[in-house]
Parts: C-alpha cells; sequence; structure tokens
C-alpha cells in the first residue's frame, strides 16, 4: 500500500488552496491517498469563530466529494481535546497498521515544528511534505524526511472566507461551488 498524506486543519472552512494542495500530491505522487484530517480544535489557536467540528466536517466531505483518492478523516473528534498531531498519528498507525502516513503541513507551521508536542517523534516516523506559504522562506533542510514541494500558493485564507460571507461577498472561485451555499448557511450566523 502506497504513502497516504495526512492533511491536519480546522478547515475553518475548506477553500480551494487546500485543494490545490491535495490535487497536486496526489498529481506529483507524492501519496497515493491523502485524507483531510478534520481539527476539533488547534492547539496553537483558540479562534472564536470555529464552527461546530461536525459542520465542518460535512462541508469538507461535499467538497471533496468525486476527487480521486481524497478522503476525510474525524479521528481527533473521540480523542481528549485538545488533540495533539503525535497521538493521532500513534492512532492512526494503530487503526491502520497496514498504512505508512506522512504529514502535509505549510511552510509557517515547519519554522514552529520544534514547539510542536513529541516533534521529534512525528519526525522520526512520517514524511513531512511541506508547501510554501506567501512570505515565507524556506531553504533546503537537513531533515531526511522534510520534502519540500512546489505546491501552488493560491490568495485564499478561511479567515477571508468567513469576512465574505459576514459581509455577503460572492464566494465563487474561493471554495468549490458544490459548497458555496452551505458555507454561506453556515457561517452566515
Amino acid at each position: 500500500m502506497g504513502l497516504t498524506g495526512l492533511f491536519f486543519g480546522s478547515f475553518n472552512p475548506i477553500h480551494n488552496g487546500h485543494l490545490a494542495i491535495a490535487r497536486y500530491l496526489l498529481e506529483k505522487r507524492h501519496c497515493e491517498k491523502l485524507w483531510f484530517v478534520v481539527s476539533p480544535q488547534n492547539p496553537w489557536k483558540q479562534e472564536q469563530d470555529l464552527l461546530e467540528e461536525q459542520k465542518r466536517l460535512e462541508i469538507v466531505k461535499e467538497a471533496i466529494s468525486g476527487e480521486a483518492n481524497m478522503d476525510v478523516c474525524d479521528i481527533e473528534f473521540s480523542m481528549p481535546r485538545p488533540s495533539y498531531t503525535y497521538q493521532a498519528l500513534r492512532l492512526l498507525k494503530e487503526n491502520y497498521p497496514e498504512r505508512e502516513f506522512a504529514l502535509i503541513m505549510g511552510g509557517d507551521n515547519l519554522q514552529k515544528f520544534h514547539d510542536w508536542k513529541n516533534y521529534r517523534e512525528i519526525m522520526a516516523n512520517h514524511t513531512l511534505f511541506v508547501y510554501p506559504r506567501p512570505g515565507i522562506v524556506l531553504s533546503g533542510t537537513e531533515e531526511k524526511n522534510v520534502v519540500l514541494v512546489n505546491a501552488p500558493q493560491i490568495a485564499v485564507s478561511s479567515t477571508d472566507i468567513r469576512w465574505k460571507v459576514r459581509k455577503g461577498i460572492n464566494l465563487s472561485g474561493d471554495v468549490p461551488e458544490r459548497v458555496v451555499k452551505m458555507i454561506e448557511k453556515y457561517y452566515g450566523r
């Protein structure tokens, strides 16, 4: 069985930038499968605007419907909060011993990766696919498990999308068309 890439995030909401990175990693055969791991609570963010996890999961499922080799994972929903990546990776390995997992992250996360809980364990046991982020300069890394990928940078963020919903601005082009109405409904409080 090939490598399964794990794209962790709050996906509050998922957008075309996330999907462009996922498609790139699959098309370039960095991963055979890619799972969006919806995090109920990021230990680094105490975000007030965080939509309820089941609704974010629903949006991700719909956004990737019809996408080859993409799936959604809710493993962190049953874990203590905040959950940590190393714990989720351990549990995934326990539940799917036949799979090899890689972590997908932006360059901004790589810069602070040494602050993550048990980051050495993650680094020792998993490949890290690191995609570029605006304003973050990454040079070659000495870590053998870090792979810098030249994934496209799409100028969209979940924060921008939430702002657009509040202002009634059209989301076409920022999120998959099939989830526009769902995002407007859930984030339009």
